[in-house]
């Protein structure tokens, strides 16, 4: 058969367009701070070392005033008010992260404390950035003093109702909520916050089971 024969000089004349590969979009910091409120008042609310004990669903005393307050003034006089907040967060995960891995497919399973990989990273380095600042975490992120101010059980489930009135079933977890995962990350958040009431004993682990 005949050759097939290519001009490399027409080659050369063709420009082809320029392809970037992009990263996973970032957040707008308002996205970020808004999850952050989100998380770091479940994660007080839910201490149970506390004078008086809250809701006892992770057993620490990070945000109490005669005992982690103390510890991290002394460990990091200018930051503390961010420091005891971001312990009591990571206790959180850690008692959300255990309900997780219970699910046989955990990997599956999207909570408040676990919003998917680029997510999470940027939340953390949110926190980060702000615990730098040098702005207090009420001026930084005002909508945390709505509860924080004092431990009040029937202010904190008002505060939760204003998030809405997700629909749920038992599972083997906790709550599953009903749907997909919803795309916006705030969406979610909302959605998985409200879902921690009615209040138990025990953390109810809300979460969405998705990619199923």
């Amino acid at each position: 058969g005949r050759a097939l024969r290519v001009s490399t000089h027409r080659l050369r004349e063709v420009t082809l367009p320029e392809v970037t590969v992009r990263p996973e979009s970032l957040l707008d910091r308002s996205v970020l701070d808004e999850i952050l409120v989100l998380q770091l008042l479940v994660a007080w609310a839910g201490e149970g070392k506390t004078e008086p004990p809250r809701l006892g669903w992770w057993r620490t005393a990070l945000t109490d005033e005669f005992v982690g307050e103390d510890l991290f003034k002394r460990l990091t006089p200018r930051t503390w008010r961010w420091a005891v907040l971001e312990a009591a967060r990571a206790a959180a995960r850690k008692v959300d992260a255990e309900s997780r891995a219970e699910s046989a497919d955990a990997d599956h399973l999207f909570s408040l404390y676990r919003l998917g990989f680029a997510v999470d990273e940027q939340l953390d380095d949110r926190l980060a950035e702000l615990k730098r600042s040098g702005q207090d975490p009420v001026e930084a992120l005002p909508s945390l003093a709505t509860v924080t101010a004092a431990w009040d059980r029937d202010a904190f489930v008002a505060w939760l109702g204003t998030l809405g009135t997700p629909d749920s079933v038992a599972s083997s977890v906790g709550r599953r909520l009903k749907g997909d995962l919803p795309a916006d990350p705030v969406v979610a958040a909302r959605a998985l916050a409200a879902a921690m009431a009615p209040l138990t004993a025990r953390y109810p682990a809300p979460h969405f089971r998705a990619g199923r």
